[in-house]
């Protein structure tokens, strides 16, 4: 379904033209008629499916089909994202679709002083794309009042509930107006999700796209099994005996990628890490590093992760599996891109082979095990035999919250 067939201003279109956009996604397609409508709207839609114009798109045409009869510039639109990297890449995007349009956008993030955004909404704003905390605090500083916001967003509603902000979302949507539209997208579905859904939206229109926990077919899929403490070594071998290039690494924990960062300054492998820990500069020029080829290594998070504008990649490396399946797919949905072969190199310990198995039935495929000589570990059948012996072992009587021990006896 082409955008031309929708019933958009010319300007809009033209600027989704200029964006290098005709046929719409599935999730836009099913978004934004409704959306166009005025209805809520929960739609499940990872990174990469063209979210971002499911949502923004309506509200634009919203926006132009009843502007403000006094003229004035007061924020009518809000968006909220857990990271400072998704609030700039919102902007980004949002603002080449609205290039065309008589609207202004602004961004509010921490890491940054509050002055040169506070200067912003003082002189009027009708866009604002904001973490939950730093929207919060200009509130408490009078630097904006949300009462005329009509369109709110949530995006990645399962990244702000997992990093704890669905108390600061709350607060803020008490502050915009009592008849509001509201837009909830998020990767994954969960019950907090669904909780939040229920609270905040009303008659929505609920979305699922297809197929989305998937990934594309150029994306050669591996895992080694090895000890965890062993995955240091095993990963500065392969690095070095298969010269992988630009490649990015996921830990589970920032001390883990602090680790990896260590022990590849020691082996001179130019890297670079990416977490909460680090200052909005570093991540950066990380990132930046990272693109321009002058590192070898970027070292990411789960969560520092989200957002980074990385694509087209040879090489991705699960250090450690994630804990949801779904994330493996964000994962590697940054390889195997425009028909390219992609590498996805899993490091798998006794302790994560039970995810193995939610992994494959995500993706649909069994994933090539390569036991490498030196690094073994135990039989994988038996290993899983063995976990599940021991949690059968020590298990509590609920009744009498007596230990038992079978191992004993």
């Amino acid at each position: 379904m082409k955008f031309s067939s929708l019933d958009l201003a010319p300007s809009l279109l033209q600027a989704i033209e200029a964006c290098g956009y005709s046929e719409m996604t599935p999730v836009q397609e099913k978004a934004i008629i409704p959306a166009r409508r005025g209805r809520d709207v929960l739609a499940n839609a990872q990174t990469g499916t063209g979210k971002t114009a499911a949502f923004a798109l309506p509200i634009l045409q919203q926006m132009l089909d009843k502007p403000l009869a006094d003229g004035a510039r007061r924020p009518r639109a809000l968006i909220l994202t857990p990271t400072r990297e998704l609030a700039e890449q919102l902007a980004h995007t949002i603002g080449a679709y609205a290039q065309f349009l008589p609207f202004t956008i602004t961004a509010l993030y921490g890491g940054v002083k509050m002055g040169g955004q506070a200067n912003k909404l003082k002189a009027g704003t009708d866009i604002i794309i904001s973490t939950p905390g730093r929207l919060l605090e200009h509130i408490a500083l009078g630097n904006v009042n949300l009462a005329g916001v009509e369109f709110t967003v949530l995006d990645e509603a399962d990244r702000m509930l997992d990093m704890g902000f669905i108390a600061d979302v709350q607060k803020l949507m008490q502050h915009t107006a009592k008849k509001r539209q509201t837009l909830l997208f998020s990767a994954t579905t969960s019950a907090g999700v669904n909780e939040l859904a229920h609270k905040l939206l009303k008659n929505h229109v609920d979305i699922r796209v297809t197929k989305v926990n998937t990934t594309a077919d150029t994306v050669d899929h591996v895992m080694y099994p090895v000890e965890e403490a062993r995955k240091l070594e095993l990963f500065i071998e392969l690095l070095d005996e298969q010269n992988w290039f630009q490649v990015l690494v996921f830990t589970s924990t920032k001390e883990q990628a602090d680790q990896l960062m260590r022990v590849l300054k020691v082996n001179k492998v130019d890297a670079a890490v990416c977490h909460a820990d680090k200052t909005q500069g570093s991540r950066r020029r990380a990132l930046a590093d990272f693109k321009s080829s002058k590192i070898q290594v970027l070292i990411a998070t789960e969560v520092a992760a989200r957002g980074l504008d990385i694509q087209g990649l040879d090489y991705v490396v699960n250090y450690n599996l994630p804990y949801l399946a779904e994330d493996y797919v964000h994962r590697i949905g940054r390889t195997g891109r425009a028909g390219n072969k992609g590498h996805a190199i899993s490091f798998v310990s006794r302790e994560e082979e039970r995810i193995v198995d939610s992994i494959e039935r995500m993706i649909g495929a069994k994933v090539k095990r390569i036991y490498r000589e030196g690094f073994e570990v135990g039989n994988r059948d038996q290993l899983l035999k063995n976990i599940a012996k021991k949690g059968r072992a020590n298990r509590t009587n609920k009744a009498t919250r007596t230990r038992i021990n079978r191992n004993k006896g």
